[in-house]
């Protein structure tokens, strides 16, 4: 069985196995997170890092994968979840078995996965704010807006929506939402579909806001390829890069995110001090190597509030 900490307050030189799952692998955002990851092993000297997770976003396919490294005895698991409430059982069967659980990008059910902190790249509020403030300023306080997602089950995604309603209710009680969230399921062409019949169906339509790294450059291709470029705002999250092609058109204005390359860095800090005993309930702060002392409050870790990548700083940021 795995070792579950030393002291409080103590370090281990001891080398210990952390398995970082994502949502799904290979798209830019977790590639990203990845390389964030493996520069905190590395920094470290004494974490054995294995970044794996499934190649579609399936939540019977994570949990699967999860399953399998259980039996390998890792020391951490820290997974992205697809699904809150699908993952908790085989997030408790690891716990059972002595290994650490921390969750990051996205949380599990906190009790019935038994899962010990997230690691929160930014809080709900201040994403759901920033998404909000972004769309009013493009678009005005009456904007009639839209909303695609990844998938309807994502916790992460559920919690930035409820946030953007209670923003737009208490700051912009004029801004319209047409229709409920549509999902893209992690899939960018099918998000260009979502976002073209959005276009077709309600012509008076000024914005769309894309709260996925796929979503994002989907949406906004299907407003360009509509000619809609400066009369359809397309507000969203997404790695820098591989939207400084719409930004660069004028098609999109701002793109909000938080450093998903600080977000993997944090991660894997987060996991050496849980099995070291100095990530424990109380704890206020976390020595984070490069990012210094991070914020915790309760069972989340906090990277930070969002970062905005416009055409004036995006070509500063190589993920």
């Amino acid at each position: 069985m795995p070792p579950t900490g030393t002291p409080e307050g103590t370090a281990s030189a001891a080398k210990i196995t952390v398995l970082m799952v994502p949502k799904l692998k290979g798209i830019d955002y977790f590639n990203a997170c990845e390389r964030g990851a493996r520069e905190a092993a590395e920094a470290l000297g004494n974490v054995e890092l294995i970044f794996d997770g499934p190649v579609e976003d399936k939540a019977d396919a994570q949990n699967q994968l999860i399953d399998g490294y259980i039996a390998q005895q890792v020391h951490v698991i820290a997974v992205s979840p697809n699904d809150p409430d699908s993952i908790a059982p085989v997030l408790k069967k690891a716990r059972d078995r002595g290994i650490h659980v921390i969750t990051w990008d996205a949380d599990a059910n906190p009790e019935r996965s038994g899962r010990e902190f997230f690691i929160n790249q930014a809080s709900a509020e201040a994403v759901g704010q920033a998404l909000v403030d972004e769309m009013a300023a493009q678009k005005g306080p009456e904007a009639r807006v839209a909303i695609v997602t990844s998938s309807l089950t994502a916790a992460n995604q559920n919690a930035w929506i409820k946030a953007m309603k209670a923003h737009m209710a208490a700051k912009y009680p004029r801004m319209t939402l047409v229709c409920e969230p549509k999902p893209s399921e992690e899939n960018q062409q099918l998000a260009f579909q979502v976002a073209q019949d959005l276009l077709k169906t309600y012509r008076d339509l000024d914005g769309v806001f894309a709260i996925s790294s796929v979503a994002f450059p989907g949406a906004a291709d299907a407003v360009q390829q509509a000619k809609l470029s400066g009369k359809v705002a397309v507000v969203g999250l997404a790695t820098p890069k591989p939207m400084k092609q719409w930004v660069d058109a004028g098609t999109v204005k701002t793109v909000i995110l938080w450093n998903p390359v600080d977000l993997g860095y944090a991660t894997i800090q987060a996991a050496r001090a849980l099995v070291d005993g100095q990530l424990a309930p109380g704890t206020r702060t976390l020595a984070a190597g490069r990012l210094g002392n991070l914020t915790v409050v309760g069972d989340q870790v906090l990277l930070g509030p969002p970062m905005k990548f416009t055409a004036e700083n995006i070509a500063q940021y190589d993920f």
